[in-house]
């Protein structure tokens, strides 16, 4: 029955996948070559990803380390706010950096008072700093994570033998951010490639044109699908380029074991380095919290006073999300079990699917299934249907992420008793698996509930006017210029989204056996 499901799961990823992409490629228009213009949008997918990566990872550094050596109150809170990425719809992120940073926003009104020009948010700086926002949490986590893996055993080392602060940099901590770094920056670097909310809204133009914005514009206001489908396989290729190379690079951290004793932080005692780590602190909790705080400020306004179509959309949404959960259960349970009691080769197939779902962004997805579906049937009759499809795909990875190891350790301490007992089946999942996978079930299912609400990339293809999902009625609002009834149902979309991530993952603690 597992294996049959497993089996079942590859298959359907396979199709999602690859067959999608075959779809792509044969529709691909290469006749008239690659245009001026598809080589501009590649150019500038590029940029803006090397440089959102590098920001996020270089500013990542001082966080992460003022965060590692001091305690405080409300650092737990900080550091949980640190996974906001996972969970924060991108467009209403954008929302919460235009009331701070755009023409009409917070620092554009003090320099309109002050008499210099309002900053300019759009085009690449804008690009830039959106992706800034959403990603330098998680490459500080990142970074965190080595930082805390560092025993106090060789800081107690470095202390007998007399280490400086810039020694203990040069022969500790660099050599850790050598190994964590590499792989952090090209995460950032492959989600930045694939982030189409950023550039349809904070993009300038032709000259600040990612690749999936230009199918974007290519389906919809032209109807190429030639070149779209040229477009989509570029894409295609750079993301599997860059998963590749980050699946190389992101490798176990080893720094050595210690005996899990809390580190003694004898280098940044000194006034100036305490000023200094406070400074970050505050800095970095500013940016975070400001630009959500305004959206919370801007969407109690008028909150009471959205139409009736907003919660329809918001509705919509929410079905969507839970459907999306369930598929994503679907697909990512049968294959999270098989791994678990099979071989390193079966973790290295789980590992592909898991690159293959990351290289396929949705835009390409949404694309791939629009030309396969288009000859026979309405797609628009199916945009709710494919969005949760697709949301559930791209989640895959990161629910594997969070099921297999918690699976394999199940197995490993309770597989051998079940075994010998002959428990199997739906009976095995009932009384071993599902108690002890809760918590890893609950996390899963909380994140793609979280990550459905806030896509925007595949239902601007499906999407009709009649049946838009809140995400979409929210891009409606900004470019209708109906600021207040877009920060409200901004508010809206954040409030549901932290809903469904709490109540999933809330749902998956509770009387978990551990």
């Amino acid at each position: 029955m597992i294996r049959l499901a497993s089996a079942a799961s590859f298959a359907l990823v396979l199709v999602l996948s690859l067959g999608t992409m075959c779809a792509v490629a044969l529709r691909a228009d290469f006749v008239a070559g690659i245009e001026a213009s598809d080589w501009a949008a590649l150019k500038f997918t590029i940029t803006q990803a090397l440089f959102s990566s590098v920001f996020s990872c270089v500013l990542a550094v001082p966080v992460a380390r003022a965060i590692a050596r001091r305690r405080f109150p409300g650092r737990s809170f900080l550091i949980t706010i640190l996974g906001a990425p996972f969970i924060l719809p991108t467009i209403v992120a954008i929302t919460g950096l235009l009331s701070i940073y755009g023409p009409a926003g917070l620092l554009g009104r003090v320099a309109s008072f002050a008499g210099f020009a309002a900053p300019q948010v759009y085009g690449l700086p804008g690009v830039v700093l959106a992706h800034v926002f959403l990603n330098l949490p998680l490459a500080t986590r990142l970074v965190l994570q080595g930082w805390l893996a560092i025993p106090s055993e060789r800081l107690q080392t470095a202390a007998s033998l007399g280490f400086r602060p810039f020694d203990l940099f040069v022969h500790v901590e660099w050599p850790m951010l050598r190994q964590v770094l590499p792989g952090a920056h090209v995460v950032i670097f492959l989600v930045c490639l694939s982030s189409f909310a950023v550039a349809l809204i904070m993009g300038g133009g032709p000259r600040a044109t990612t690749v999936e914005l230009a199918i974007y514009q290519s389906f919809m206001f032209e109807f190429d699908l030639g070149r779209a489908a040229r477009l989509a396989l570029l894409q295609f290729i750079l993301g599997i380029i860059a998963a590749v190379v980050a699946w190389r690079l992101v490798l176990p951290a080893d720094f050595g074991a210690g005996l899990d004793r809390p580190p003694e932080r004898w280098d940044s005692q000194g006034l100036g380095h305490k000023l200094l780590d406070w400074l970050v602190i505050a800095a970095v909790s500013t940016f975070l919290l400001l630009p959500m705080a305004m959206v919370i400020v801007d969407g109690l306004d008028a909150i009471g006073q959205l139409p009736t179509s907003v919660f329809e959309a918001a509705l919509r949404s929410v079905l969507v999300s839970l459907a999306s959960v369930l598929l994503m259960l679907l697909l990512a349970l049968p294959i999270a079990i098989a791994v678990s009691r099979t071989s390193l080769a079966s973790a290295a197939l789980a590992e592909g699917v898991g690159l293959l779902m990351i290289s396929a962004s949705p835009m390409v997805l949404g694309l791939g299934l629009y030309l396969l579906v288009f000859p026979y049937l309405d797609p628009v009759m199916l945009a709710l249907a494919v969005t949760a499809l697709v949301n559930a795909a791209t989640s895959l990875p990161f629910a594997l992420r969070a099921l297999i190891p918690a699976l394999r350790e199940i197995e490993a301490n309770f597989g051998p008793l079940a075994d010998s007992l002959n428990v199997t089946g739906v009976a095995r999942f009932r009384m071993l698996v599902f108690p002890r996978a809760r918590r890893s079930m609950g996390f899963a299912m909380g994140l793609t509930a979280a990550l459905s609400m806030g896509d925007l990339g595949v239902i601007v293809l499906f999407g009709s006017t009649d049946s838009p999902t809140l995400p979409l009625m929210l891009y409606r609002l900004m470019g209708a210029y109906r600021i207040e009834q877009a920060g409200s149902a901004a508010l809206l979309l954040l409030l549901l989204s932290l809903f469904l991530f709490w109540l999933f993952d809330r749902g998956g603690r509770v009387n978990a056996a551990t």
